[in-house]
């Protein structure tokens, strides 16, 4: 990427190497990391913007703005599969703000949790349909986030009881926690494995609102 000067204006589009990855440059909103390089994520202006050593580049829309989370937000994403290593989410809401494009994320074994990640077993962590939040780790690629779980306010904050369809015939009934390793059909009383979500007042109002978009 060629410096920028007070007569310049860089223009990207998505996709687009913007400039070498270092311990020094900082991928901000708008761009990602991969292979050794900063790519774009969107078509739009470059910024870039010096603070101590590091230097911050991101993109701003042409159309002001896309929303995409940066590393460090809290997401609220449903669980769309399940698998050994991984379980695969489409990011719905990041903070308070709901998505009108498609994002999706990785929560890796090893993210699950703070301690004992040795025995995590994450068919009992998370199930397909799962309401989660989650901490952004980092962009993996356009479109995709690296996701984790590991703190005590994170993980699954809302679970639908399939057992509960079969009785009532209608809509699946949310499952309530009754500690942070289980949840339960308030139908059935059955009681199923999650990683559960220490909800806290700050995240409770925005979580709120967040639900009542599903």
């Amino acid at each position: 990427m060629s410096e920028k000067t007070s007569e310049q204006t860089l223009i990207c589009v998505p996709g687009q190497v913007l400039c070498a990855a270092s311990e020094f440059t900082v991928a901000g909103e708008g761009t990602y990391e991969k292979l050794g390089y900063i790519h774009a994520t969107l078509a739009g202006i470059v910024h870039m913007k010096k603070r101590e050593k590091n230097t911050f580049i991101s993109v701003l829309s042409f159309g002001g703005g896309a929303t995409v989370p940066i590393i460090g937000d809290i997401v609220t994403a449903r669980i769309t599969a399940v698998q050994h290593r991984m379980a695969k989410c489409r990011i719905l809401c990041i903070g308070k703000t709901a998505l009108n494009r498609t994002l999706r994320g990785i929560i890796r074994k090893e993210d699950v949790r703070a301690t004992e990640v040795d025995r995590v077993e994450l068919h009992k962590c998370f199930r397909p349909g799962d309401i989660v939040l989650a901490r952004v780790l980092h962009q993996i690629e356009l479109n995709v986030f690296h996701l984790s779980t590991a703190e005590n306010e994170l993980g699954v904050v809302m679970a639908l009881s399939p057992s509960s369809r079969a009785i009532w015939g209608a809509e699946s009934i949310p499952m309530v926690p009754i500690c942070w390793t289980e949840v339960q059909c308030p139908v059935t009383l059955i009681k199923e494995p999650r990683k559960v979500a220490k909800v806290v007042p700050e995240n409770g109002e925005t979580l709120k609102k967040n639900l009542a978009l599903f």
